[in-house]
């Protein structure tokens, strides 16, 4: 049964279609522009009700959520790829990271998103938290391929989104993380997940 992903201009659908892309799963994208206000489109809420995207239709489930999205979509085709190979701690340590994009990092990222966006300064604390998480990030990444260590997971596929934001909003830096989202964006079933969605941030 093919997906269907709804996919917003510039948006999170990016890491859907980079696991789909890595399973071959069929899916089809259902693309909506951002309005000028950079705000998705009215329609999106006759898919969900919060308007938001990505969201997938797999038979009858409508599913939202980035991380509920590619949980669910491993678990149905991804036959043990991108999960942890280990104990319950390595699923732990996993879990910690794919919930850490949204639940905490995304929050300093957007606040300087903003500021570019609108030509503003960011403000103190949200520049203090930036320089805790891109410091957490870099010592991280400095002794690894990816999150887990030398195999991609569904973590990795979350915080691609994460920075590349961080790199439009000109927060990321040159360190580790840098080197890291280069070598995400290089790989091919995330070229083709780019070539589907369209660029994830404007500019390309």
């Amino acid at each position: 049964m093919t997906i269907t992903l709804h996919s917003l201009q510039y948006s999170r659908a990016v890491r859907i279609a980079w696991l789909m892309e890595e399973l071959s799963v069929p899916y089809k994208i259902v693309r909506y522009e951002r309005t000028d206000a950079y705000q998705a489109p009215p329609g999106l809420r006759q898919i969900h009700p919060l308007g938001k995207a990505p969201v997938i239709v797999d038979g009858d489930l409508v599913l939202g959520e980035s991380a509920a999205i590619l949980r669910h979509v491993q678990r149905r085709h991804g036959d043990g790829r991108f999960v942890p190979e280990g104990d319950r701690d390595a699923w732990a340590r996993h879990d910690e990271w794919l919930d850490y994009v949204e639940g905490t990092l995304m929050r300093p990222i957007s606040a300087a998103f903003w500021a570019r966006r609108n030509d503003s300064e960011i403000d103190a604390k949200s520049q203090g938290q930036l320089d805790l998480h891109m410091g957490h990030l870099n010592r991280h990444l400095g002794q690894r391929t990816y999150l887990m260590g030398d195999a991609l997971t569904l973590a990795d596929m979350q915080m691609l989104y994460a920075l590349a934001m961080a790199r439009y909003a000109g927060v990321l830096g040159d360190g580790a993380a840098a080197g890291y989202l280069d070598r995400l964006l290089v790989l091919p079933a995330v070229e083709r997940a780019i070539a589907a969605t369209g660029p994830i941030m404007p500019g390309g």
